[in-house]
């Protein structure tokens, strides 16, 4: 991620020690109330608020709402943000102070948008809290975005779990610095990572070992090379968000309808639903922690 570390240096003074952060001293207690989510994106994200909205109605939880939707194909967060005023659906509701939380979905960075958002939503609701999804990289391999991986054959299925993440790290550490520097500056706890990228490597390498039910090759996961998820992926994804927005685990939920046609559904919801919740209470930034033994 050479192309963020201007922005960093020009973050330098807000960067806390590397190991640390504002989201990782007192996780908040768990909304006692559904949230009003507000969400900018692109096809790696624009259907989780669906699934998540599925996920809260069985969780039993009253008063969810999507409250708006910013949908642009490939898009980076900035170009959320410099949508004309009249045509803009996300700044009219931070405006208003009427959103709860703010899910974002920055796959490369530098992305001014997430900073603008972030000092938006922020001046008119304090408590307003904003995620960023961290993601399983497209093409498996940041060097193929600029080319759309033209002349190269991806094949998911011969790449091993050390490769993998090898190829994520840079993206995750870049991630993990923005938000510590937005925190940092925003004197609190407000932005918070979604480790869905985790997460997703978690259930391949699970699928390398054969340990995945119903699932026999990584490239199930997909319906393109560029790594368009199909269902399964789609429910992990949203488990992740559902356990950061309401800091609850989605153990025990029942199966979402994106995956009722996946082979051994049952068994494999259980999967995701634990890898999840791993992920989201493993990541320091992710503003949730699992109950020590005995709570």
């Amino acid at each position: 991620m050479n192309r963020f570390l201007p922005l960093l240096a020009s973050l330098a003074l807000f960067l806390p020690a590397p190991t640390r952060s504002l989201a990782d001293d007192k996780p908040a207690a768990p909304p006692t109330k559904g949230q009003r989510v507000l969400t900018a994106g692109h096809s790696f994200h624009v259907w989780m608020p669906g699934i998540l909205k599925e996920l809260a109605a069985s969780a039993k939880i009253d008063g969810h709402e999507q409250v708006a939707l910013s949908s642009i194909g490939g898009s980076r967060v900035v170009q959320h943000w410099d949508v004309a005023d009249d045509k803009n659906k996300i700044k009219p509701v931070l405006l208003a102070g009427k959103a709860d939380v703010l899910t974002l979905s920055p796959i490369y960075l530098p992305d001014e948008g997430i900073a603008n958002f972030v000092k938006l939503g922020l001046e008119h609701n304090p408590a307003l809290r904003i995620t960023v999804q961290e993601f399983w990289l497209p093409f498996d391999d940041q060097a193929h975005w600029a080319t759309r991986a033209k002349g190269v054959t991806i094949d998911p299925d011969k790449k091993t779990i050390e490769e993998l993440r090898a190829a994520h790290a840079p993206y995750f550490q870049s991630m993990d610095e923005l938000v510590i520097a937005l925190n940092k500056e925003a004197g609190k706890p407000a932005v918070f990572v979604v480790p869905v990228g985790q997460a997703v490597l978690a259930l391949r390498e699970k699928i390398i070992k054969g340990e995945a039910p119903g699932l026999a090759k990584q490239s199930e996961l997909f319906r393109d090379p560029l790594g368009h998820p199909n269902g399964q992926i789609q429910a992990l994804s949203a488990y992740c968000h559902f356990a950061v927005i309401y800091r609850r685990s989605p153990v025990g939920l029942p199966m979402p309808l994106v995956l009722s046609k996946s082979p051994e559904a049952e068994k494999l919801n259980a999967l995701l639903q634990e890898l999840a919740w791993t992920a989201v209470t493993s990541h320091p930034l992710s503003g949730v922690k699992a109950p020590a033994l005995g709570q």
